[in-house]
């Protein structure tokens, strides 16, 4: 053992232990004397705070879970620390133990300095993506690895192989965008733009303009020089429409035009431009039920129709959660350069109680804003219980779900009470007003009475 301590002696440039409650149990030479300390009963017995402002071995102790390498700053100093919990035999924590491994960065200039290119050669690659206007995410940015998660990829990957007309059809936020992305990077048309645009975000009189360009001079104002379309900046590669169904009647029989011939005239010139594009369609709305009530198209809707995919919503897909707060908490990892977290066991099964109506955007917001709001390496309940809404949805999934007839028994006895009561109980005008016949409303009327009377024999 004196051989094993003389080893790691040489090894590290300072020690401390701290006791289960947090209190500084012991010091060595070295780190008392990097820290300024003149002996060690200056430390000794306070709390790991007081001394080292932004030690983490208290978050160590709770997790129970080693922090093996990790950069520390105090004061104008910065180390290169591991921290490791203390246990029994049994598995409890008593207290835990950090090393300082280096205590100047410039021994790990050979590191640093590969990782510092990496870096750099990241962020030129993305750079050089966003001028050429390519796919920004592949098929494995849409995570998940749930059955419903892997048929919309097996679709994604059919369509990519196929230059037809698809339309992505899910709620908010549950990745179309990514998905369009992912199909135009596996298809043959990868290496040519991708163009996107949100009917909802557009002006309906700006619509024509955005879509098919300016002509120089058009009208008033305008540009002397031409502006180009999307359909112009998407051409001989993919068009992402979002939210489709905003798109208004009168632009819907020229774009349908344009999908058609694959040529379109810049607003305000007479020469027409061929193009070669293809379209990707998304909506969160029922857009067969709009073409039903004749606000779209039906043509276009089976032109933009071709191969259907249909995302699900989180709620459908819970047994994704853990991937995806690990895939998210990655990207706020990177994004923010904040500590890498990770979750708790009970923090999961808490975020799977929710309903999440805005899907995994609603989840990476509420992760990034646990992210902000706690300090602790690992996310716990604590952390989401005041982030989630204490709304019914909540509780809504862990309620019992109705047989049909139940639902429809209770509807009937409610419009018939409505109608009643609308009608000061006149049996006839409430039928009419049904447009039941009276012998219906009077069997009706039965089985509201039928009801109560069981509803009073079971309170009383």
């Amino acid at each position: 053992m004196r051989t094993l301590f003389r080893q790691l002696d040489s090894l590290y440039e300072g020690a401390i232990v701290v006791d289960r409650q947090g209190r500084i149990a012991w010091i060595d030479d070295k780190y008392r004397a990097m820290l300024g300390l003149r002996d060690a009963q200056q430390a000794v017995g306070k709390e790991i705070e007081q001394v080292i402002p932004n030690s983490l071995l208290r978050d160590v102790m709770r997790t129970g879970e080693p922090i093996l390498l990790d950069i520390m700053e105090f004061g104008h100093q910065t180390f290169v620390v591991t921290r490791m919990p203390l246990e029994r035999d049994n598995g409890e924590v008593i207290g835990a133990v950090g090393f300082v491994l280096y205590e100047q960065l410039h021994q790990l200039k050979p590191l640093v300095a590969k990782f510092t290119a990496l870096q750099q050669e990241l962020a030129a690659a993305k750079r050089g993506l966003a001028e050429r206007r390519t796919a920004k995410y592949a098929l494995d940015d849409f995570v998940g690895r749930s059955p419903a998660c892997r048929d919309v990829k097996r679709h994604a990957a059919r369509a990519a192989q196929l230059d037809v007309g698809v339309l992505l059809l899910g709620e908010t936020g549950t990745g179309k965008e990514i998905l369009a992305n992912a199909i135009h990077a596996l298809s043959s048309r990868a290496s040519a733009p991708f163009i996107g645009v949100n009917m909802a975000a557009v002006p309906e009189t700006l619509l024509e303009a955005e879509f098919f360009g300016v002509a120089p001079g058009a009208y008033t104002g305008a540009d002397r020089r031409a502006r180009d379309g999307k359909f112009k900046q998407a051409d001989g590669g993919t068009l992402f429409l979002d939210e489709i169904g905003d798109l208004p009647l009168s632009m819907q029989s020229k774009l349908l035009r344009v999908l058609q011939e694959q040529e379109f005239e810049m607003l305000g010139s007479g020469k027409v431009i061929k193009v070669d594009v293809r379209v990707i369609a998304a909506t969160s709305v029922d857009l067969a039920a709009l073409v039903a009530q004749g606000r779209f198209r039906s043509d276009l809707y089976y032109r933009l129709n071709v191969l259907q995919i249909n995302l699900p919503p989180l709620r459908e897909r819970l047994e994704d959660l853990d991937v995806l707060c690990d895939a998210l908490l990655e990207q706020i990892h990177e994004r923010h350069g904040t500590r890498q977290r990770s979750m708790t066991p009970d923090a999961l099964a808490l975020l799977r109680t929710y309903r999440w109506p805005g899907n995994v955007r609603e989840l990476r917001n509420v992760l990034e804003r646990a992210c902000i709001l706690s300090d602790s390496r690992r996310l716990g309940v604590e952390t989401f219980d005041t982030l989630l809404p204490s709304s019914a949805a909540t509780h809504a999934a862990a309620q019992p779900v109705r047989s049909y007839a139940a639902a429809l028994a209770d509807f009937d006895n409610t419009i018939t009470k409505n109608a009643l009561d609308a009608t000061g109980g006149n049996v006839v005008a409430a039928a009419r007003l049904l447009g039941l016949s009276r012998a219906t409303m009077y069997k009706r009327i039965a089985a509201l009475k039928g009801q109560s009377t069981a509803l009073n024999k079971e309170t009383t």
